[in-house]
Order: structure tokens, then C-alpha cells, then sequence
């Protein structure tokens, strides 16, 4: 009998166990696993070489690769437990030093490319890494901040004019490599303690913290993730377009993928004509993107005429996937594709997913195997909520992180008595379906009355004419707060004047929303700004509106 407690067991898909075996190993074995399976399969084509083709390695040479940089960062003189960040595009090169990182014992520290100096230095500072992965473009801001960082060792990846830096002479990729054998043995590695990753985490809500994630934590989600999805090993192909120093890619398309045997179809950055064509030549069988990308494909004039066919259901990552957008999608590719699951930062990190073919219009799904869930009252986070009510969820499970860096007070309040208190308010139907309201910091109080933003937003992307929307609270002296949307329309909307547009909008709200959920504000733009990952940036936009008050 299944337990009450844990409801969703019984909307399990058929097949599907409960419980799943993982591997004690570290996380680089899948890829030394992959490379034994299949040597000669294309691990990474990347699509940006610099003579303009296709660049091809195969699983043995990517392995090899990795095990080079590793022996190289061992002679340079990081040991076990170093942090060691790297700032790069996607490229080749960060996958094989990523692997090389892990090799070595180290902790890989991704660094957002659209890091600014400040941010930069900021990042190196706080989790204290000495060695440093670049590209050549990046190279200049490095420079600027190293002096100020930990940083005494920077290895670049390209071409660059001048690498003198005083002291600290800069180290060359293909140099490094060509100079040292695969290495005789590699640092041991206990699973379940050593680190395998420190991403950081709450850029958009407060400082950033950076979330210790173990090589236990990402095994374990790589086999959920696999196992969910139904990944045939050594024949997928995926598109790959998410950017490697988000969680949301180095898991959904460069572990799991590399765990599967798969061939990573890598992008440097998304174009929605060459990923289209990508998707097409290569009959990629899983694109894993963010709503926007999504978006930007429906809204390709070449869509309707690419095929699309070979696609397989696909995880959506990073923002809500709006329920218009999936059933748009799925039906320019004819069958469904687009699965929405849930997962952050710190749970290394899908936690929830809907099972394939049988997912729920709104919902992120059932919590995968080996992982619990609950909804707590969003005041003091004790009292489990009942079926339907709103409250805040609360997760355990193999997957999540051991605490944020050197932030003992900020850990104990994330994880109290086992559970990880995620911020996100929700609700689980009577099936365990869990739904996503919103996050607790961005529910507006409209005169007393909560208003959920995706609730507005999943309104808004119904109406025709509406390419991207975002919704927030903006103050207001007589509500307190007041509902305000920034929309981007479709070309060739139609409208004749925003004024015509704004009503029009306004008219088709209110055949679906109360009347203090309706926009007061709507202010209509190009596009909205958007996050390194894909992901709408309310925060932003709310705050250019407080700053222009």
C-alpha cells in the first residue's frame, strides 16, 4: 500500500520505481563510463569551431582531454578540495577543463560570462579559488581584478596579445595539454562528502551564496533525471544551447546527457535559425531550453516549414513553462514535447517532473524518486498544509545541497530538521501533483488582496498578439501595491497605437481575472531583460520602476 503521505507514488508512470540504485562513484565516471561504452561516438559537436565548421570529439578523445587538464592542474599545484572557476562561453574547452577540474579533486566554480568586473572579483573572493579558467575575450576583465582576488593561477583558452601579468604568468589550454600525460592515478574522492560543484545561487533576491553540491548530490540527480526522461543510452542527440555555467545546463545538457552517451549538439551561445536547422540535420532527439527560446521558435517565420519530428519529451528549465507556450510548441512539432519540472540551485536540480505523457497543464509534476515533499504553512514553516491549500514547499532528498559556503546562519535557515525550505509557495493536488503559485517575495498585496504573478502571466501569454510578459507589484499609495505588466509584442500584432493594444489586453483579462488581479500598468517594450539562463528578470524591471518613481 502506498503511503498517504507520499500521494503521488500512485501517479507514478508504469515502470517507474519508487526508489533508484546510484552509484557510490564520482561524478566524472559517467564520462570514463561513456568513453568505455562508446569511444568512437561524437561526444560534443560544436557548432561555433574557429575555422567556422563543426568541431567533433568524440567520447575517448573528451575523456582523454579532461584526464590531461586534470595531470596539468595537479603539476600546477592544485590539490584536493581547491576551488577552481572557470569563465567561458560555451566551448569544448569548458567541458573537457569542467571534467579536468573533477579529476583533479577540485570543486568547479561556474562564473557567469556577463559577469562584470565587480561581480567577477566578488565570486573568486568568496569561494576563495586560486586557479581560474578563461577564454581570451574574457581575459581583459580577469586582468583588471586579479590583483584584489586569491586568483595566482589564470589559464586561458584562445589567443590573447599580451599574458604578462606581473607575477602570475598566464598558462595556455593547448599548451597545457600537449605538455602532460594522462596522469598514472587520481585523487580519491568520497561521494557522499567531497564537493563536485559550487555554483552560486540568489543573484536576483540577495548576495550571492554559493550552494555546496556533492558529487553524491549530482550522481544522483543525473540517474533520476535519466531514468525519468527515459534516456537511451548511446542514442540521443541534443541541442544544447543552455549556458554551461548554469545549473540548469551543466546538468540538463552536459552531465545528464554525458551519463546517457549521449552527442551534445553545442551551441555557443542560442540562435533560434541555426538551432532550428541543428534540430532538423542532425534529428536531435532532446531540446532542453527556457520558455524565451521556446518562444523565440514559434516566432521564427521559418518555423512551420523545419522538422521538428524527431524530437522526444524534453525537460523545460529555469521559469515557469506558461501553459500557451507548451501547447503551441508541442503543436509545431506534432506530438508532445515540452515536459515542465521544477528545480533550483541547490537541489543540483530537478527535484519534480511530470511524467511523460501524462503531464498536468500547469503543474511541475510529481517529485522524482527518493524525494520528498511537502507544503508548510508560509509563517512559521511547521504546520503541513492540506490538499489544495497554499503554502510554502519544503523538500529532502538525495539531491540536495550539503549548505551554502562558509554561510552556517543562512544553512540553518534554508534546511531545519532535514527539509529544504525552497521560498516558493504551492500547492499539491490529491494525484501529487504540485504547483508552483509563486515566489514568496514576489506576491503582490494589492489592497489586501494576493495577487500571484504567474497566475496574470499565464493569462497574458493566451492573448494572440503577446510575444513575452512579466508581472509584478509596483507601490501605490492607496492599494499599498498595484499590479503592473511589461509585455513585448508579436510583429505584426495588428494594433495600431499601445493605446489600442493596452485596451485590447486589458479587455481579454478580464474575461479570465478578477478585477484587482488585472494590470493597472501595462507598459509595453522591445523585449524584456532576460538572465545569462533565459529567465525573465522581474527584479530588474521592478526596479527601474522604484528607481524611476
Amino acid at each position: 500500500m502506498v503511503d498517504p503521505t507520499r500521494p503521488w507514488l500512485n501517479s507514478y508512470p508504469s515502470g517507474m520505481s519508487s526508489s533508484l540504485d546510484y552509484p557510490q562513484v564520482p561524478l566524472y565516471h559517467f564520462l570514463q563510463e561513456s568513453a568505455g561504452r562508446f569511444p568512437g561516438r561524437p561526444a560534443l559537436i560544436y557548432q561555433d569551431g574557429a575555422d567556422g565548421r563543426p568541431a567533433t570529439l568524440t567520447y575517448r578523445q573528451l575523456d582523454e582531454q579532461s584526464s590531461r587538464f586534470a595531470a596539468a592542474l595537479i603539476a600546477l599545484g592544485v590539490v584536493k578540495g581547491d576551488r577552481v572557476a572557470y569563465y567561458l562561453q560555451n566551448s569544448p574547452e569548458l567541458v573537457a577543463g569542467f571534467y579536468g577540474i573533477l579529476k583533479a579533486g577540485a570543486v568547479p566554480v561556474p562564473c557567469n560570462v556577463m559577469y562584470r568586473a565587480e561581480e567577477l572579483a566578488y565570486h573568486l573572493n568568496d569561494s576563495g579559488a586560486e586557479t581560474l579558467l578563461c577564454e581570451a575575450e574574457q581575459y581583459p576583465t580577469v586582468r583588471e581584478i586579479q590583483a584584489g582576488t586569491p586568483v595566482s593561477r589564470v589559464i586561458v583558452a584562445g589567443e590573447i596579445a599580451d599574458a604578462d601579468n606581473g607575477d602570475s604568468p598566464v598558462h595556455r589550454w593547448d599548451a597545457l595539454l600537449s605538455a602532460h600525460a594522462l596522469p598514472e592515478r587520481l585523487p580519491a574522492i568520497d561521494p557522499a562528502l567531497d564537493l563536485a560543484l559550487l555554483p552560486y545561487t540568489g543573484g536576483t533576491t540577495g548576495i550571492p551564496k554559493g550552494s555546496m553540491l556533492t558529487h553524491a548530490n549530482l550522481v544522483a540527480n543525473a540517474v533520476q533525471f535519466r531514468d525519468w526522461f527515459g534516456y537511451e543510452p548511446g542514442r540521443e542527440v541534443f541541442v544544447a544551447t543552455l549556458p554551461l555555467f548554469h545549473i540548469g545546463g551543466i546538468a540538463g545538457v552536459m552531465s545528464v546527457p554525458l551519463a546517457a552517451g549521449a552527442t551534445i549538439v553545442l551551441f555557443r551561445r542560442f540562435s533560434p535559425r541555426r538551432v532550428m536547422q541543428a534540430i532538423q540535420d542532425y534529428r536531435a532527439t532532446r531540446f532542453l531550453g527556457v520558455p524565451t527560446m521556446y518562444i523565440a521558435l514559434l516566432n521564427h517565420p521559418d518555423a512551420g516549414s523545419c522538422d521538428f519530428s524527431s524530437l522526444r519529451p524534453s525537460r523545460t528549465s529555469a521559469a515557469p513553462l506558461p501553459q500557451a507556450v507548451k501547447e503551441s510548441f508541442d503543436a509545431l512539432v506534432g506530438h508532445e514535447v515540452l515536459i515542465e519540472g521544477y528545480g533550483l540551485t541547490e537541489t543540483s536540480p530537478l527535484t519534480h517532473a511530470n511524467p511523460v505523457h501524462q503531464a498536468e497543464p500547469g503543474s511541475i509534476g510529481l517529485p522524482l524518486p527518493d524525494t520528498d515533499a511537502r507544503i508548510v504553512d508560509a509563517e512559521a514553516g511547521i504546520q503541513v498544509m492540506p490538499v489544495g491549500e497554499i503554502g510554502e514547499l519544503v523538500l529532502r532528498g538525495p539531491q540536495v545541497m550539503r549548505g551554502y559556503w562558509n554561510r552556517p546562519d543562512e544553512t540553518a535557515a534554508a534546511i531545519r530538521n532535514g527539509w529544504f525550505y525552497t521560498g516558493d509557495l504551492a500547492y499539491m493536488d490529491e494525484r501529487g501533483y504540485f504547483y508552483i503559485v509563486d515566489r514568496k517575495k514576489d506576491v503582490i498585496n494589492a489592497a489586501g488582496f494576493k495577487v500571484w504573478p504567474r497566475e496574470v502571466e499565464e493569462v497574458l501569454y493566451r492573448h494572440p498578439a503577446i510575444r513575452v510578459a512579466a508581472v509584478f507589484g509596483v507601490p501605490d499609495d492607496y492599494r499599498g501595491e498595484t499590479v503592473m505588466a511589461v509585455i513585448a509584442l508579436k510583429e505584426g500584432h495588428g494594433f495600431a497605437t499601445t493605446d489600442a493594444a493596452r485596451q485590447d489586453i486589458l479587455d481579454f483579462c478580464h474575461g479570465s481575472l478578477a478585477n484587482y488581479k488585472i494590470p493597472r500598468i501595462v507598459d509595453f517594450r522591445d523585449g524584456l531583460p532576460v538572465s545569462a539562463a533565459g529567465k525573465v528578470l522581474r527584479r530588474v524591471m521592478r526596479d527601474e520602476v522604484a528607481g524611476g518613481a
